[in-house]
């Protein structure tokens, strides 16, 4: 068997590079989305019972009936703080519980009061609260309306394809019929069960065979669907993960977007085939309104978007105003789950930055990571021992590139025995470790989810005597292939399995680890090489639950977890740091993600804009692409240019196939060095604007790396790009990403405002395409006027090495001659600063003076970090510069002005960063 294994991988890892499509279903070919899709727009034949209506001071229950075959549902509908609304569905009295999302939600939403403002044979009206909102309840058919005036902002059900299928026996009514009969008798009782109940019996609903898999479907069908119509959108985004444009496309002649996390080797671009995450939330902006939706349905899920200006070219548009054409650009959004229930949060911002805010209150913001990870991470399959580790490390310092993480793949356990060494190539953990620790350096080791079967390995032994494997569909261990060959699986959705797994990362069971490794959760779609779909089969069973019920939430659990492992192991006290590759609504609260096997192309370069920017938009900031491309090899042009885009998105790592040829960033020639040197250079003296975007985002759930159009949301032009972000809302970035470029044309938003190009210090009115010409060294990236950006220039090994170095501020004016920013500094590895042990400090200028007002004055926390520079952008020469500091004390400071720039630079004004001061020009 080992050795079928080991050729049949062979076989995998030599092809040729690109993803199989014939492994993955299309919707032609998921029985569930195909009978759903079939359904056209029609009048539903669901009707609200209104006699049947219960208002309580927190809820609306109505019973709904499908008049084909009476069977009824039971609507609950809830007015939740911060302007939510939530509706439920679910059968009245199912057969057996139909599986509800668990622990995404970080508590049960609070509920604000519903009133009813009238009532009639045809429906009800409830107030929403706030700004005239209000809900109309419509009977015959079944519909919802979510209104704020006279404008509709979003309908439920408008085009009739409510769908719910309900559990239902499946009836043998015969004698066991004779082998050779068997096959016509079972049909014949299918007809008749479905001529019972008003429905057709379609292949598929109670077996499905996809290849050689068969799927038992032991409760047969269990399909859920919804339509929203948007009235005046004609933007929708989010729902990742999918290597496609920011701006969703509409797939009414081809495939829904799916969602059903899969191992998909080297992916392919633009299209809506599932990947490894799924995060099933859009959002939809137009100039007046951001609104989302939140399907909170952990099963296969299929995303059908139609718009009716969808092909319209921009003539076309303009002819329609031209003739005076009303009608209203709409888009129309349907949601179908294989199983589970309708659990759906309608945010309705009415801001994006309202809609995070919302999306946060429900599933919780991302996790603060340790400033470490933010700064850039060395990784390959596979560093091939302590002596290479040792080699590559030394090499950054002889070549002057600073680092902080080294990453260490599956070939460094012992025969794929995670939580092992290998025995030769690592024989002394420790040491390798405290190598790096006396670098102020750190190691990230590999920890999936499979688990070899091994009699003679603890890990399984002890998953396996404690009954905590998945089983399969007969009440056996389930078992599948995956990198260590025959595999168990840890059922995550267990807590006393998650609480023991997370016992393991202790400094006394995980032998040979210490504080500064960390963990890397790959292959945890989950990933089985010989299961269907390269996934698990969905009639495998977690306790009472089918896989096919909880698929999406496998990722969040292993994350969750192996996160509480390591803040476990440290008493509570240290932040961890853990990267996965699935993911699942909320596995924000947890660490970082990247976009999986990548391929070392312009267009993999290209599409990791758009696909952090989408996860950005749900949740999930801490994101990033492979550096130079997971597969095949990178021209040296290509990796220079990677390695400047990854320089500003917000997870910076490098990585290569075990195929591929050695790329650490010195072996391409001294040019190469260089221009590797200057962008990892680039991104550590940004690391205090960094550290302080990501404070931001744990606190309110805005994005670090964000579309234009969060910040400029009425400038139409800002609403499909997709090849430019900003950090925060003072820097944008237009990565080169073409080959050969010798220019690139950036967008710069705001009708009154400046932006300032970082290196050369010029200034640029907004509201315009600039041309920029680029050479290889070039970056663009400007500063918005009115902001102030802390840097700290002086670059060392690694970004603890510099934790105690002084700021340089960079203030650019805005034509009104202010500007405004934040310095946020505390320990960088710790829980302390939920204990207000941090130093945040407002930094303003205003009618020339430049002050640092304490944003937190009832934090405690200290820091030797000094300012020894301020440059100020779009300046006038002053007379002299005084300081006055906390105590009144007073003093002149050195200045330099470069005039034909309008730059002036305050030199070692040296007053502490955590202190009040004021600095005034005259």
């Amino acid at each position: 068997m080992a050795s079928a294994f080991i050729l049949w991988l062979a076989v995998c890892l030599s092809g040729s590079w690109a993803v199989d499509r014939g492994n993955f279903k299309t919707c032609d070919q998921s029985a569930f989305c195909k009978r759903q899709r079939a359904l056209k727009p029609t009048e539903s034949p669901y009707r609200a019972l209104l006699e049947t209506m219960e208002l309580t001071n927190t809820r609306l229950t109505l019973q709904l009936i499908n008049d084909n075959n009476k069977v009824r549902l039971l609507l609950e509908l809830y007015r939740l703080q911060g302007n939510i609304t939530r509706v439920k569905i679910n059968e009245l009295k199912p057969l057996k519980p139909r599986y509800e999302v668990p622990d995404v939600l970080i508590r049960e939403p609070p509920t604000e009061p519903l009133s009813l403002l009238s009532q009639d044979e045809n429906g009800v009206v409830l107030s929403l609260g706030a700004d005239s909102q209000r809900v109309i309840v419509s009977a015959r058919p079944f519909r919802l309306d979510i209104m704020e005036g006279r404008e509709v902002l979003m309908s439920l059900n408008s085009r009739g394809l409510l769908a719910f299928e309900h559990l239902r026996i499946r009836k043998d009514t015969q004698a066991e019929p004779e082998a050779e009969n068997k096959e016509e008798a079972d049909q014949t009782n299918q007809a008749e069960v479905a001529k019972e109940e008003g429905e057709k019996v379609d292949d598929g609903m109670w077996e499905e065979t996809f290849k050689s898999h068969s799927d038992s479907k032991p409760n047969g069908p269990s399909a859920v669907s919804l339509d929203f119509s948007l009235p005046g959108v004609e933007h929708v985004y989010g729902i990742p993960e999918h290597a496609d444009t920011l701006r969703l496309k509409t797939t009414d002649n081809g495939d829904p977007y799916r969602l059903y996390n899969l191992d998909v080797f080297q992916y392919e671009l633009y299209n809506p085939m599932a990947l490894y995450g799924a995060v099933p939330v859009m959002l939809a902006h137009n100039a007046q309104r951001t609104t989302g939706i939140f399907w909170l349905n952990a099963a296969e899920t299929w995303v059908d978007i139609s718009s009716n200006t969808a092909g319209k070219t921009v003539f076309g548009k303009m002819l329609d105003y031209v003739q005076g054409s009303s009608e209203t650009p709409q888009t129309d959004v349907r949601w179908i789950s294989e199983s589970g229930i309708i659990d759906v949060f309608i945010m309705l911002g009415p801001t994006a930055k309202d809609v995070f805010s919302q999306y946060a209150s429900l599933t919780g913001t991302q996790s603060f990571p340790p400033l470490s990870s933010l700064a850039y991470h060395q990784c390959r399959w596979n560093y091939n021992d302590q002596e290479d580790v040792k080699a590559v490390d030394m090499g950054f310092d002889e070549h002057d590139i600073p680092y902080d993480f080294i990453w260490l793949d599956i070939e460094h356990t012992d025969g794929k025995r995670y939580f092992t060494w290998d025995p030769h190539k690592f024989a002394t953990p420790k040491e390798m470790l405290q190598g790096l620790m006396d670098k102020k350096r750190k190691m990230v080791a590999i920890v999936d989810p499979h688990i070899k079967v091994d009699s003679s390995y603890k890990i399984h032994n002890e998953i396996r005597s404690r009954g905590y494997y998945i089983k399969n569909k007969d009440g056996g261990d389930y078992e599948g292939w995956c990198w260590p060959g025959s595999a168990g699986y840890p059922d995550f959705t267990r807590a006393d399995m998650r609480s023991w797994w997370a016992s393991m990362f202790a400094y006394d069971q995980y032998e040979g680890s210490m504080e500064n490794l960390y963990t890397w959760n790959d292959m945890n779609e989950p990933s089985v090489f010989n299961g269907p779909e390269v996934t698990m089969h969905k009639d495998a069973t977690h306790g009472d639950w089918e896989h096919r019920d909880v698929h999406n939430l496998y990722g969040f659990y292993v994350q969750m977890a192996t996160a509480e492992g390591q803040i476990q192991r440290s008493g509570g006290v240290e932040r961890p740091f853990v990267l996965t590759r699935a993911f699942f609504a909320g596995s924000q609260r947890y660490g970082a993600v990247w976009t999986g096997d990548n391929a070392a192309e312009w267009d993999h370069l290209k599409i990791s804009i758009p696909m952090c920017l989408s996860l950005g938009l749900v949740g999930i900031s801490f994101c990033g692409a492979d550096v130079g491309g997971f597969f095949k090899t990178p021209s040296s042009e290509l990796l220079v240019r990677w390695y400047q885009t990854g320089a500003y998105q917000p997870f910076f790592r490098a990585h290569a196939h075990l195929d591929t040829p050695r790329r650490e960033p010195w072996l391409f020639g001294p040019e190469n060095t260089a221009l590797i040197r200057e962008a990892v250079r680039q991104r550590y003296t940004l690391l205090p604007y960094w550290y302080l975007q990501f404070y931001h985002t744990h606190r309110t759930g805005e994005p670090v790396m964000r579309p234009l159009w969060v910040e400029y949301p009425q400038d139409p032009a800002t609403f499909a790009l997709d090849d430019e972000f900003l950090i925060g809302r003072d820097l944008l970035v237009h990565p080169v990403t073409e080959e050969g470029a010798r220019g690139v044309t950036a967008y710069l938003p705001g009708k009154n405002e400046v932006w300032f190009d970082v290196n050369t210090f010029q200034k640029h009115n907004g509201a315009q395409n600039l041309y920029i010409p680029v050479t290889m060294n070039s970056i663009p990236v400007f500063q918005r006027g009115g902001s102030i950006i802390p840097r700290k220039l002086r670059v060392r090994r690694s970004s603890t090495c510099m934790e105690h170095d002084p700021y340089t501020l960079y203030v650019a004016l805005n034509p009104q001659r202010t500007a405004e920013g934040e310095l946020y500094i505390d320990d960088g590895h710790t829980f302390n600063y939920e204990k207000k042990e941090f130093v945040h400090r407002r930094l303003s200028f205003v009618s020339n003076i430049l002050s640092s007002v304490d944003l937190a004055p009832d934090a405690q926390f200290t820091t030797p970090s000094w300012i020894e520079r301020v440059v100020i952008l779009g300046a006038s020469k002053p007379s002299n510069v005084t300081l006055k500091t906390a105590d009144g004390q007073e003093s002149q400071l050195e200045f330099d002005f470069d005039s034909s720039m309008s730059v002036l630079t305050l030199r070692k004004p040296g007053m502490n960063a955590g202190a009040d001061w004021t600095v005034t020009l005259k």
